[in-house]
This record gives structure tokens, C-alpha cells and sequence, in this order.
């Protein structure tokens, strides 16, 4: 579909700069006060502190999996932001209390009252200037080795070291170890994808499928694992792409099943946008897309196969009893294309979805199948990439527990903290 990379026109490299800290739109006094930290990680900072220990520790974080690792950037964000410690933590307790206390009243009145809503908000403000008086910043006293977004890891390989006063940074564990594990799997599946798909364009269709909070972290590391279009905005917001899409099955059924006239007003509506045509809301991809083709002519860019799983198309009805013939199948393609092209209609391109995976693009690409791109969904989201962090060394000395060792990684690079 549409090249929607606006910035530099070309895929993610992980030479490219880092993101901008403000990119995140991290939640700051939560995160220095340990609000969305496990517990314990924030009881471990305060008793140490209480009690005047500060080692100098090596933090060593790996996951066990072949990955494309992502989320550096943004961990590099919470580090330069909420590593530290408070000056006076009754008062900072208290006042990030209040915090918390306006935050959620501020959501009630947003709807109901608006000149309470911006003294509300105009209150939070100014307790948040009143904790950042009393958050001692302590980023330009740590260490961090890393790696790249983007960058490929074999299990066990280090792809961070935090080196520092371990109280500066203990409670943040449980937030970098998780923005890593999401970003991790995303930009993993879409690169295994990626590659299947051997230079055909992959587009990251699986908004649907997720909570809509995670849609901006989700389609950065789409794009570091190789994707080629997103379908919400937010989804380009950290990388500056715009979304893409076809016209819904809802839109047609909103003109009786029309699907000519679903397109004609979409592409009236939207005249700079590739049209792209959804052709299996009659269960009939071929003839759909034939009548389209015919209406259209040269406004319409490209037709969308998205036949369900459980269905099998009226255009491969003959074929059935050698091949299993539900959803998009290689046979459905190559004769949408036979007959789009035996009526002079070339230029017609073919996108695919629906139930696709790595797997299934490998079929595809084995058996040459003309698709132009393929729509994937809810497996670019599944699976597991945990991350363990452990203290490897303190002061200098090897210090780890049973079964962990300090596993130096000569690929890890320095962080430029004005970076």
C-alpha cells in the first residue's frame, strides 16, 4: 500500500539516532516515585538509602530467546529521567499523594466541569514543580552499555549494563525490563515476517487485537523490525509515519453490501490516498474485484483478499476436493490476478490478510504468489521475550546469584549521556 514513511522514505537502521526523551511521553513522578514499580524494588532503594548503603553495582540484563531487540531508547528515557533519589521523601510522599489524588479527579471533571478541570490541572502542575525541587537527579553518575534498537541477540547475550550507585536506579527494574519485553516481541515477529515475506511489504494490522495504550511503543518497533505501514496514527506518532487502510467491511454493509459505491465515496472523500478495494464482503474476491476494476479504472490502486478462515470463496468452488480451500489461499490469489490481469488490469495490485503469519507467508513466496503486500494482525503481538536483570558485580567484585555470572559483551556500546 502506501509508503507512509514521511521522515527519511527508508526502513528503521539502528544507526540511526536515538529518540528524543520527550518521544515517550513517560509518566515522570511515577516513575521516580516507584508508583508503577513492583514494591520491593522500591523498598529495596529506600532501606538501603535509610541505612546508608550504596554499593556500586553492575546491572546485567539478558533475555533467552534469538531476538531484534527494542526498547533501548526508551529505557534510555526513564534512566535520564528517573534515576535519582528524593531529597526529603515524607515531603515528596506527601506531595506526590496529592499528585495521584488530583490526577484521578482531574479525569472525572474533564466531562463534567471544566473550569474545576484546569484548576485542577493547574494545581497538579504545581505540586509536579514542587516534587522536581526535591528529585535529586543522578543520571550523569551511572554507566550504560547497550545496544541498539534493531540490533539481532542469540539467547544469553547481554544487551544492557547499567554500572552505578545501585539506589540511583533500583527502582526501575520492573519498568525497562517491561517496555523490553513488549518492544522485544513486536519488533521479533514482525521481523521474522519480514524476512518471510523476501522484499513484499508487511503491514502491522493488530490494533484490534490490543489494549490502545500501547499503539505508539507497538508501531515504533513494527518499523525497527522491518514494517512497512501501520494502521493507526498513533502507531507512526515515535516514527513519523501516517496510518493506512482499506475501506471496512462496516462502510459496505452500510450500503447494502454495495462495494463499488463503498469505494467510489471513499476515494471521493479521500482523493490523495491509495484506494484500495475490500472485495470478499460477498464471498466472490474475483468477480468483486473485476467489478471494481471495471468501475474504477485507474483510481483504484489496489484490491484487499481478507476471506475468513472458516469460509471458502465462490472462485475456488471447482478447485475444491485437492486443496483446502478456506480463507485467503495461494489458489484464490493467482486467479484474482489471472483474470484482473486477462482484462488489462495490471497496475491492480493484490493485498492479502487475514490469519497470516510467518508460515504462511513462506507458503506463499515458495509457491510465487503475486501479492503486493500482506496485511498481519494478531500474531505480530503474541509471544513471550522476558528480560532478567541481575547484579553481576558490586564494587568492582563478581557478585551474582547461583547460576548467573558477568557475561561482558563486547558489542554493548557506551551511552553518551548528551545523546
Amino acid at each position: 500500500m502506501e509508503n507512509n514513511k514521511k521522515n527519511t522514505g527508508r526502513a528503521y537502521s539502528s544507526e540511526d539516532k536515538r529518540l528524543k526523551s520527550y518521544v515517550f511521553d513517560l509518566p515522570v513522578q511515577e516513575l521516580r516515585r516507584g508508583y508503577r514499580s513492583d514494591i520491593y524494588f522500591w523498598r529495596q532503594k529506600v532501606a538501603l538509602e535509610e541505612h546508608d548503603i550504596s554499593p556500586q553495582a553492575l546491572m546485567q540484563v539478558f533475555q533467552k530467546n534469538n531476538a531484534v531487540i527494542c526498547g533501548i531508547d526508551e529505557c534510555l528515557a526513564v534512566f535520564k529521567l528517573a534515576t535519582g533519589r528524593y531529597s526529603d521523601y515524607p515531603k515528596a510522599y506527601k506531595l506526590f499523594d496529592r499528585y495521584i489524588e488530583l490526577k484521578k479527579k482531574a479525569r472525572r471533571y474533564f466531562l463534567e466541569d471544566k473550569d474545576s478541570y484546569l484548576n485542577i490541572v493547574s494545581e497538579k502542575m504545581e505540586i509536579g514543580k514542587e516534587l522536581d525541587s526535591l528529585w535529586i537527579n543522578e543520571f550523569d553518575d551511572i554507566e550504560i552499555l547497550t545496544l541498539r534498537d534493531g540490533d539481532e541477540v542469540v539467547p544469553w547475550e547481554s544487551v544492557m549494563n547499567i554500572k552505578g550507585k545501585v539506589t540511583s536506579f533500583a527502582h526501575l527494574e520492573t519498568i525497562y525490563l517491561g517496555i523490553l519485553a513488549r518492544r522485544t516481541r513486536v519488533a521479533t515477529n514482525v521481523r521474522k515476517v519480514v524476512k518471510a515475506a523476501q522484499g513484499v511489504p508487511v503491514l502491522f494490522f493488530p490494533a484490534r487485537f490490543d489494549h490502545w495504550a500501547v499503539q505508539g511503543g507497538d508501531g515504533y518497533a513494527a518499523w525497527v523490525g522491518g514494517a512497512s505501514g501501520v494502521s493507526t496514527l498513533a502507531q507512526g506518532e515515535w516514527w513519523g509515519a501516517n496510518a493506512s487502510g482499506t475501506v471496512p467491511h462496516a462502510m459496505i454493509a452500510c450500503l447494502e453490501g454495495d462495494e463499488v459505491a463503498a469505494v467510489k465515496i471513499f476515494s471521493e472523500s479521500y482523493p490523495d490516498t491509495n484506494l484500495v478495494a475490500l472485495v470478499d464482503f460477498h464471498n466472490d474476491c474475483v468477480g468483486t474485484a473485476l467489478k471494481c476494476a471495471r468501475e474504477l479504472g485507474d483510481k483504484l490502486w489496489g484490491v484487499r483478499l481478507d476471506t475468513s478462515e472458516k469460509m471458502v470463496d465462490k472462485s475456488v468452488f471447482e478447485m475444491m476436493g485437492n486443496i483446502k480451500p478456506t480463507g485467503v489461499i495461494p489458489e484464490l490469489v493467482m486467479k484474482t490476478r489471472e483474470k484482473l490481469d486477462a482484462e488489462g488490469f495490471n497496475n491492480v495490485k493484490i493485498v492479502v490478510s487475514g490469519g497470516f503469519d510467518a508460515e504462511k507467508i513462506t507458503e506463499f513466496v515458495s509457491k510465487k504468489v503475486p501479492v503486493d503486500a500482506y496485511g498481519v494482525g494478531s500474531c505480530l503481538i503474541r509471544g513471550a521475550y522476558d528480560f532478567t536483570a541481575d547484579v553481576v558485580m558490586v564494587n568492582g567484585k563478581n557478585c551474582a546469584k547461583k547460576g548467573r555470572v558477568y557475561n561482558p559483551n563486547p558489542r554493548l556500546k557506551k551511552v553518551d549521556c548528551d545523546e
